[in-house]
């Protein structure tokens, strides 16, 4: 049987076009995009497509589109074989990192992918990526089952595994990057699956949705000269439930006593703040030097190796669910869909 493939389109520069009067890019819609891949034909699919209702630019993604690309590809989850979302790369890791939450015990694929260049550009990126996204997500094993089971970000030359991603290009075709985890595929040639990477789940049921998100966290970016007061007036913003606080190195920051203090009057709060490196490899070792070891002790909990898009979308999706605080923090630092890795050292 052919590969039954559903298309969610959202916007992004894969779809734009310029605008006559400004020369900026602007979303448009699917068939602009589709009539630019002819190509599309010859790999035999059935292919079906859902857009939303106005395209957007991805830095006006919000929980609602991730709500409607969840609904979409629920609503269709039996009727298709894998999934393809095409999305702007500006915030395509957060979107990534997100629907690995929402979309839980996925048994296909959920394949993301999106352009640096219009899909009407002579030297496009988009036409590729659109047909190596549905190629992956068309792929089966030996035993027929899909070879990708889970949410990942195809560009360029690799497939990466959706939580495990950050941007870290904005003029580059390879434009994502898993700094603390491996491929899952690398493209050239063929398509090259790197099969002890890729999450098989063997947890009975079908698809677990969980939609709601909940918005009330922030992020504070620590730097040498970051003040009391700006602390202290963040941590006592109303409503704030959850804190990626981003740290120095290993996880290290001020050991001011103001600065713990604060930390620590923040968490008897029922703050949940998540300690998330700066640095673009490694993870957070809380013990391993002073300065970490006393943010630790002020009940901060350590992100171990995990993004800070992930770290935020993890957040907004344990609090979603209705969990207390206590139960958030122990949570948190479990895996729930391969976005982090536990050793004893990051502990």
């Amino acid at each position: 049987m052919k590969p039954r493939i559903l298309i969610v389109y959202t916007g992004g520069t894969i779809g734009m076009i310029e605008d006559a009067a400004t020369k900026a890019l602007r979303p448009f819609d699917f068939s602009h995009l589709m009539e630019n891949v002819p190509k599309v034909k010859k790999l035999d699919y059935v292919i079906d497509n859902i857009q939303f209702q106005t395209p957007i630019d991805s830095s006006d993604m919000d929980i609602t589109h991730w709500q409607s690309i969840v609904r979409s590809i629920a609503d269709n989850y039996d009727n298709y074989d894998g999934f393809v979302v095409l999305h702007g790369t500006d915030t395509m890791a957060y979107t990534a990192s997100a629907l690995s939450f929402m979309l839980q015990n996925l048994r296909k694929p959920v394949i993301i992918t999106g352009s640096q260049l219009p899909i009407g550009e002579v030297r496009t990126d988009g036409e590729e990526n659109l047909i190596t996204a549905l190629q992956i997500a068309a792929s089966r094993d030996a035993d027929g089952k899909p070879t990708v089971r889970e949410v990942a970000i195809l560009f360029e030359n690799y497939l990466w595994r959706g939580n495990r991603s950050t941007k870290r290009s904005a003029d580059n075709f390879n434009a994502f990057r898993s700094n603390n985890y491996p491929e899952l595929a690398k493209i050239g040639l063929g398509i090259h699956f790197r099969r002890t990477s890729l999450t098989h789940t063997d947890k009975g049921g079908g698809l677990e949705i969980y939609p709601e998100m909940d918005t009330n966290v922030m992020a504070i970016d620590l730097f040498p000269g970051l003040s009391r007061c700006v602390v202290e007036h963040m941590l006592a913003a109303p409503g704030i439930k959850g804190v990626v606080l981003r740290t120095y190195g290993a996880g290290n920051g001020p050991s001011e006593k103001w600065f713990l203090d604060a930390l620590t009057q923040a968490v008897a709060k029922g703050i949940v703040i998540v300690n998330v490196t700066q640095c673009v490899n490694g993870g957070v070792y809380p013990r391993r030097y002073l300065t970490g070891d006393k943010i630790a002790s002020t009940g901060v909990v350590s992100g171990h190796d995990i993004t800070f898009e992930a770290a935020i979308a993890k957040l907004m999706h344990l609090f979603g669910r209705g969990f207390t605080p206590a139960e958030v923090r122990k949570r948190f630092s479990r895996p729930i869909s391969g976005e982090i890795t536990v050793t004893k050292h990051s502990k």
